[in-house]
């Protein structure tokens, strides 16, 4: 009876640190985010499942691991890259954000006619084919996507047509359009205050980000202590409302690296 009693005892003390080992590498390494708007399309999907690496840039009172974290500001271990994709704390309602950054500190962003221009020149597009869904509900807020070619009845194909886009220093990635003229599609120059930082979605006629004030809902300029960290890579993915549907799983983006 006595060994018994040992063994569980072993096991149940085996389960609390694995629990223990599992939380401390969570807390300080890396936090799981789930996507659940298209604003990254086609980047990241609706059901992507994606691990933050918050190492990636120091710690901040919105990353720290403790909830007294006593951190005026970040504390930098490297600077962001413009091109990173990134996760943060939207400055006014606190709720967690995915975008691309686009403007470091000091930058002059504009956009003209749907083209992003960086210190007055352009990021240059190259065509790169059509970005195709069904349009039909996704994930578990069964969100309809928008199409270019709207009206598309539900179980039809949804298409956007997709570009490459270069930024200064090399950095590649996918852009969409859905519409020519759109609201965000002409702006005026937003010049990056230092400390801050200037974030786009993908899916660029989709998407609240630096491009719309906080005074309308949009994110405005983000200061550094609001990131909490870097989106690498796609662990899992799943199409539909729940990850349990093992027929709506997205195998190729299992493990996939993000752009």
């Amino acid at each position: 009876m006595a060994k018994s009693e040992g063994g569980i005892l072993e096991t149940v003390k085996t389960l609390f640190w694995a629990l223990v080992i599992a939380g401390v590498f969570r807390t300080l390494l890396f936090q799981p985010f789930w996507i659940p708007s298209e604003s990254m399309k086609d980047t990241l999907l609706i059901g992507d499942f994606i691990f933050v690496n918050k190492m990636a840039y120091g710690y901040s009172k919105y990353s720290c691991p403790f909830a007294a974290c006593p951190i005026p500001g970040r504390i930098l271990a490297s600077e962001p890259e413009r091109g990173d994709v990134v996760v943060f704390r939207h400055p006014v309602n606190g709720s967690d954000m995915i975008k691309r950054l686009i403007g470091l500190p000091g930058d002059k962003i504009q956009v003209k006619d749907g083209l992003l221009y960086i210190n007055g020149a352009v990021a240059p597009q190259e065509p790169a084919g059509t970005f195709e869904e069904i349009k039909e509900p996704q994930g578990p807020m069964g969100n309809m996507p928008r199409c270019a070619n709207d009206p598309v009845g539900q179980g039809g194909v949804c298409t956007r047509p997709r570009f490459r886009e270069t930024l200064p220093g090399g950095h590649v990635h996918d852009v969409l359009n859905i519409e020519d003229n759109g609201f965000a599609d002409n702006t005026d120059v937003f010049t990056v205050p230092e400390g801050n930082y200037f974030f786009m979605g993908d899916n660029r006629d989709n998407s609240q980000d630096s491009r719309f004030s906080q005074a309308v809902g949009g994110v405005g300029f983000v200061p550094a202590e609001y990131l909490i960290g870097r989106a690498d890579r796609v662990i899992f993915s799943s199409a539909g409302r729940s990850m349990l549907f093992f027929w709506t799983w997205r195998m190729d983006r299992f493990f996939e690296a993000i752009e």
